[in-house]
């Protein structure tokens, strides 16, 4: 019983900006990690970027120095800011939330419904 809402994408130019946001809701434990993964036409979901508990990040390498993963977890919510767009980066983004729902338990990974950012040239 975890929902992601996300929001924030959109159309933009070549060199625009956007910020993307998911929240998310339900009984959550603990958070482990926070991400985001994107999904172009005829491609595969790629790890766009992830933030850990412990304040680490990772980022694709065609990403780095463009984008910033952060998230605020008294909220539970995490952003992607998204700087120097270009046309490669058009694609569905999906938010990742992997939680512990329980103590002991299991990780789970629940997904955002998607937020199409679409750059034009």
């Amino acid at each position: 019983q975890v929902q992601l809402v996300e929001s924030g994408g959109g159309l933009v130019q070549a060199g625009g900006s956007l910020r993307l946001s998911c929240a998310a809701s339900g009984s959550i434990f603990s958070v482990i990690t926070m991400g985001w993964y994107r999904q172009a036409p005829g491609k595969q979901r790629e790890l766009v970027a992830l933030a850990t508990s412990f304040g680490s990040t990772n980022y694709a390498d065609s990403v780095k120095g463009r984008f910033t993963i952060s998230r605020d977890n008294a909220k539970i919510t995490v952003y992607l800011q998204m700087n120097s767009l270009k046309p490669e980066d058009t694609a569905v983004y999906y938010c990742n939330l992997r939680v512990m729902t329980r103590v002991g338990g299991p990780a789970d990974d629940y997904w955002g419904q998607g937020t199409q950012v679409t750059v034009s040239s």
